[in-house]
């Protein structure tokens, strides 16, 4: 799931928070804008139901021919079990936030839309009116969902204590590790057990700078890897990502720090220092936003992933060119609230139908022949069945979004060939077992320090890629970056995120 939208990703958590969203109040009859969720014409369905349609807004980084038909389909389920009719909105990844903000501030009417911590921020968003409370439907409308997830998911979802969206249910956990092409540790006799940490990997890294020319040993981007290596050299959870800033996870007095001042920081620097000198690292690396083309062709001997969700080793594969991979975990898997709350649906205040609307995602999470078509189209013309609970893609069918994550519960879900049923119970286990965050639930709000944040992003922008990276003087440039980063206000931000999670956990008594 996770690596599916890396790219969105990255591009989407340089914006999020220093996004500015203005709820207007709608004028003359206080209704919504547009009158597309009104009731459609038609006979009184079971229950005395009036027949309605609902507009769905979702991510879509490709535009499919067949979504028409998928959509009449989808129609023919959703009217026979809900007297209800759904108007697929996909809009481009790129552009997402952007037009569902500014419908949103201009009260434009809509029914659900998608959203995440990353992406159309779910916890900001919430705090400002966009979506509807959603808890005291739950027991009465989609009593089927609420038991769906685990306790850990709900209370997750909480925004100030109150329940807003619906989880696309899939891996919940972070784990942090290397992932290594096989060839290479089957050559140079890589042994995984022998890597406890970070530093271990140097060894097997030198050799093959040592005897493959044509090969990155240690490959990374301009974004660096110190977020996605926070918890195997800081055990920190980040609070805010765009400050940079979290508490131990081990810390019972859950006391905010500047991760940036920390003591592992600085280690982690000195080490990619060190890697970048020796030539382990691309050079490349400050500035490259991706590596792509270069990992298609097999030229990248390890990185590092924070998600090493079961299963990974088949996506990686795939994205390797082919080649097989290892993967080494360096953390066990543990769960915090942005781990859960990577993909959602919510509710709009503005829908005119937000009962029905409540009702669809109960079906959509719990009815298979639903959740299939969405995902993957009209059987026999997009995807061939190969068994029971397994389907074959078709090449060029004119419907396949691959994108299972954005949908609904990736459980329910049949498997795509080369899927495994194991892998799938192995990663529900993962979520159960999974150490949760000391702080789960709370979600920070960032409206207080908004131009502090935007000021740090700056100087985080400056003098994270080369210091990320190694290739910029530790001695030289850690000091003026934190000194900076003082300027733009940081001691400002860490005041502020510390007295809300007091506040938090006065409040839960947690």
């Amino acid at each position: 799931m996770v690596t599916k939208k890396n790219k969105a990703m990255r591009a989407g958590l340089s914006v999020l928070l220093g996004c500015t969203l203005a709820l207007s109040a709608c004028s003359g009859d206080n209704s919504p804008k547009g009158s597309k969720g009104e009731p459609a014409a038609g006979k009184t369905g079971e229950g005395g139901e009036k027949p309605v349609e609902l507009t769905w807004y979702y991510p879509q980084w490709v535009t499919y021919p067949d979504l028409k038909n998928v959509e009449a389909e989808i129609n023919k389920i959703t009217t026979a079990k809900l007297n209800t009719t759904i108007k697929l909105m996909p809009t481009d990844g790129g552009s997402y936030e952007q037009k569902l903000n500014t419908m949103v501030a201009a009260g434009e009417q809509f029914d659900i839309a998608w959203t995440s911590f990353w992406m159309f921020n779910y916890a900001q968003n919430a705090r400002r009116g966009a979506f509807l409370e959603l808890g005291p439907m739950l027991d009465n409308t989609a009593p089927e969902l609420k038991k769906t997830f685990p306790d850990i998911v709900w209370e997750a979802l909480k925004v100030d204590g109150k329940i807003y969206g619906i989880l696309n249910y899939q891996t919940i956990t972070n784990k942090e590790g290397f992932v290594i092409q096989k060839r290479f540790a089957d050559k140079y006799g890589l042994d995984p057990k022998t890597i406890n940490t970070i530093k271990d990997i140097e060894p097997f890294l030198m050799k093959i700078k040592e005897n493959e020319p044509d090969i990155i040993p240690f490959a990374m981007t301009r974004a660096g890897n110190f977020e996605n290596m926070k918890t195997t050299y800081n055990n920190v959870e980040y609070i805010s990502n765009e400050a940079i800033v979290g508490i131990y996870r081990d810390d019972a007095q859950t006391k905010v720090f500047d991760v940036i001042q920390s003591p592992g920081y600085k280690e982690y620097l000195t080490l990619m220092s060190d890697w970048y000198k020796k030539g382990l690292i691309n050079k490349d690396a400050p500035t490259v936003k991706a590596l792509d083309d270069r990992k298609k062709t097999g030229q990248l001997a390890v990185t590092f992933h924070n998600v090493l969700k079961p299963g990974k080793e088949v996506e990686e594969k795939i994205a390797s060119g082919g080649q097989d991979i290892v993967i080494v975990p360096t953390t066990e898997p543990f769960v915090g609230t942005n781990t859960i709350i990577q993909s959602m649906q919510s509710i709009s205040k503005t829908s005119r139908n937000p009962e029905r609307a409540l009702k669809f995602l109960n079906l959509l999470n719990t009815d298979k022949e639903l959740l299939n078509l969405i995902c993957y189209g009209i059987e026999g013309k997009h995807y061939n069945r190969v068994s029971s609970n397994t389907v074959k893609l078709i090449e060029n069918s004119g419907y396949s979004p691959n994108q299972t994550w954005v949908f609904g519960n990736g459980f329910l879900a049949d498997l795509q060939e080369g899927q495994s049923q194991a892998v799938r119970d192995q990663t529900l286990k993962e979520n159960r077992e999974a150490k949760p965050s000391p702080i789960l639930g709370f979600t920070f709000d960032p409206e207080p320090v908004q131009t502090e944040i935007a000021n740090i992003q700056a100087v985080n922008d400056e003098f994270g890629p080369p210091l990320n990276t190694g290739a910029a003087s530790v001695d030289q440039k850690l000091a003026e970056y934190i000194e900076k980063r003082k300027k733009a206000g940081i001691d400002k931000v860490v005041a502020e995120v510390q007295k809300q999670l007091n506040a938090w956990k006065q409040k839960t008594g947690k």
